[in-house]
């Protein structure tokens, strides 16, 4: 039998498709299997601060599977080891970690399941290095933790994405129109790639390959050429042009990754119109609708294998650990591992080429 009889769980960062899954698979394999009791810490990393948290068993968490978002609630702005209270004069920014460890153990907690991205679970690490037996759980719809080959929530915001390019197909053909759609992904272009591909993108833009407007405007010509009076234009939020830098649209000095990307499928269409003159062009950002709404079944199964493997690692010991989809089979690797650099496409890999054998420009080719 596992010494382990009680653990705290929280939910930190963006929401994502498929958190409810992993909140269900860890409150019932811990309940279920080994006798131990979970309480979820609401809020992020504000509730464990705040010692705002809620007893689960496997009653509460029936049925939550398929339903967006989390029950305990998250946020992407508090650190304990930075943390924000808003007073009179401004923004004070205080260490907690202390205060958060204390209520950790006036609890009895024996440890912490942190479902996270990567800022989530770098404070996860921190805690880790003071003393605080951790288990991470890889979450990001932009699939861009290392360590690990897919995180969930990642599919159904690709899905999500497809979804709106077939729709955009049909208007654009129509109208003759070139439409572009501008993804989330923030420093990383798999969500752009993925539904590029699978929705039949003509151009796919991605932070790991600069672009040239002349290139984009050189495959719109192509597809007159052809015939094809339409194209349809895929943008990660993070792409720039060559020399160029990436779109900020806000500036949250309050969170752990203050930049807020966004605006570049409208810099692109400006540019594109100073010569299609005669074409229209039209701009979908489809921005937290890639965040929200039910998971698909993959990110359903996907976390509850994550959620059940974190309270498996948990019992074994390997505190310091992230859960990790490695081909077929569920690991455990080093937190410091999976948050050491961004998971990024790599240019020269088998998905892009794959993309430009079927004629798609990544905006590089003059």
């Amino acid at each position: 039998m596992s010494k382990v009889r009680h653990i705290g769980i929280l939910t930190g960062g963006g929401d994502c498709p498929g958190l409810n899954a992993v909140i269900r698979a860890i409150t019932k394999s811990a309940t279920m299997q080994y006798g131990i009791e979970v309480i979820g810490f609401m809020d992020g990393f504000r509730g464990l601060v705040e010692n705002s948290y809620m007893a689960l068993d496997p009653r509460l968490v029936s049925g939550i599977s398929h339903t967006g978002g989390t029950i305990l609630g998250t946020s992407n702005r508090d650190n304990p080891f930075s943390f924000v209270t808003i007073t009179q004069e401004g923004h004070l920014q205080t260490d907690e970690s202390d205060r958060a460890i204390g209520n950790l153990r006036n609890l009895g907690l024996d440890g912490l399941i942190v479902i996270g991205g990567d800022g989530t679970l770098n404070i996860a690490s921190q805690f880790y290095q003071k003393g605080i037996p951790v288990v991470g759980v890889p979450k990001t719809i932009d699939n861009d933790l290392s360590a690990t080959d897919v995180t969930f929530g990642f599919n159904t915001a690709v899905n999500t994405a497809s979804d709106a390019l077939d729709r955009l197909h049909t208007t654009a053909e129509s109208h003759h129109r070139v439409m572009i759609l501008e993804v989330m992904g923030r420093y990383s272009g798999w969500i752009a790639l993925h539904a590029g591909i699978s929705g039949s993108a003509d151009v796919i833009l991605i932070p790991e390959i600069p672009f040239s407007v002349d290139a984009i405007l050189k495959k719109i010509a192509e597809r007159y050429r052809q015939g094809k009076k339409f194209s349809i234009i895929v943008i990660a939020e993070g792409a720039f042009p060559v020399g160029g830098e990436m779109v900020v649209s806000n500036y949250v000095p309050t969170s752990h990754d203050p930049i807020r990307l966004g605006g570049i499928g409208e810099k692109v269409a400006e540019d594109l119109g100073k010569v299609l003159r005669n074409v229209e062009i039209r701009v979908t950002v489809l921005g937290h609708l890639q965040r929200g709404g039910s998971p698909i079944p993959y990110d359903r199964i996907l976390g509850t294998r994550y959620g059940v493997a974190a309270v498996q690692a948990f019992v074994r010991g390997e505190y310091g650990s992230m859960v990790s989809l490695q081909g077929a089979e569920i690991k455990s690797v080093p937190i410091a591992d999976a948050i050491k650099e961004i998971r990024k496409v790599d240019p020269n890999g088998d998905l892009v080429a794959a993309a430009r054998g079927v004629g798609v420009s990544f905006g590089d080719d003059i």
